[in-house]
């Protein structure tokens, strides 16, 4: 049977658009000035209009991007463009229904992640992207970051053998309040953050079979949970996939980690993914590979998740709309099964694992005498 692995979209190689549409940012936040306005810039695409309901943030992002346009409603935007532009929808996820119904029918949507925080909510967006017929896909970028894509490849032509484990760790500070909207989220860690590497396990080995989880909170954080523990099972395959995060390593950076490791039969790729170890500044991305006994030696590759991986997302949308491509591995129904698996983490959360079965009891030992 062929492994998934060895066979990559085409989209995974982050082809650009021969001639991108305009793009309209919807949202002006801070994802859209540190990563999406970087990465169009950086890849030449059209940025024609930025629409939010603070003009006032709006127009300094746009002044500082050069985009020449600021709305302050998505009705004026698709007044405007209509169906000739693809809408970046740079929002919270609550926002996207009204967003989407807003969109004319046929229309390409690229929409942050995550893709509601319940099975439901997915359910809800998919509804409506088939009811409008739009082109839409999920800004999961982590699948397009560059160390990413140099792993992919070499995985896909067969470097390290067979993929028998794949490990992603990470353990780090991180500073919720860069997030004020987290805290009142009845569901956190999950559909939040670990959501980026439960997508990229599918996107190399696919959906797994059945999936063991605990998420939780911390006892002096206000939040829903800020540690998560996945073993995602692969039925049928010699594999161990896990993902375990934890964003309360609040004791300096020296064992602090953020990496990605993809174990083969013949080899061994390991990436650090910088931006977690210093968020937002970054520390140092670097990509290793090693044969059984050693010893890792670097692997080259440019640029980094911040800004490089939202090309591939809108890349993706873009080839899309404009007929170089008939299918994108990020759409709203590939993602659907990301979100899928997070329900059944919370799920198996909910459960608390499996209870211990009775044993025999002992008998106490007699108390020796001196």
């Amino acid at each position: 049977m062929s492994r998934p692995e060895f066979a990559p979209h085409e989209a995974y190689a982050v082809p650009l658009p021969a001639a991108p549409l305009p793009i309209v940012i919807v949202g002006a936040g801070g994802i859209v000035r540190d990563a999406h306005l970087p990465a169009y810039r950086k890849a030449g695409f059209p940025v024609a209009a930025l629409v939010d309901r603070i003009p006032g943030k709006a127009e300094t992002l746009a002044a500082d991007f050069d985009v020449p346009l600021v709305l302050d409603s998505l009705d004026d935007a698709v007044a405007r463009f209509g169906t000739g532009a693809v809408y970046d929808v740079a929002l919270m996820s609550d926002q996207f229904p009204a967003a989407l119904r807003a969109l004319p029918e046929g229309a390409a949507v690229l929409l942050q992640k995550p893709l509601g925080l319940t099975l439901a909510g997915t359910a809800e967006l998919q509804r409506i992207v088939r009811e409008r017929r739009l082109i839409a896909a999920v800004n999961t970028q982590l699948r397009f970051a560059p160390y990413v894509a140099e792993a992919r490849r070499l995985i896909a032509v067969g470097e390290i053998g067979e993929l028998i484990d794949i490990e992603i760790r990470v353990i780090v500070e991180t500073h919720w309040e860069l997030f004020p909207y987290v805290f009142a989220l009845e569901r956190m860690e999950m559909p939040l953050h670990s959501v980026h590497y439960v997508d990229l396990v599918r996107s190399f080995v696919g959906d797994p079979s059945s999936v063991s989880a605990v998420t939780v909170p911390h006892p002096g954080k206000p939040l829903a949970s800020t540690r998560s523990v996945y073993i995602l099972h692969y039925e049928g395959r010699p594999l161990r996939v896990t993902v375990l995060t934890n964003h309360d390593h609040d004791f300096g950076p020296e064992h602090q980690s953020s990496s990605i490791v993809w174990q083969g039969t013949t080899g061994a790729i390991r990436a650090q993914m910088g931006l977690l170890l210093d968020y937002p500044r970054g520390g140092t991305d670097r990509l290793q590979r090693a044969a059984p006994g050693g010893p890792w030696v670097d692997v080259p590759f440019a640029g980094t998740w911040f800004p490089d991986a939202f090309i591939g997302s809108m890349a993706t949308v873009q080839r899309r709309a404009t007929g170089e491509a008939d299918s994108m591995p990020t759409s709203v129904d590939d993602v659907a099964r990301t979100m899928a698996v997070l329900e059944a983490a919370h799920e198996a959360q909910a459960r608390g694992g499996v209870p211990l079965p009775r044993t025999e009891r002992s008998t106490p030992c007699e108390r020796i005498e001196s």
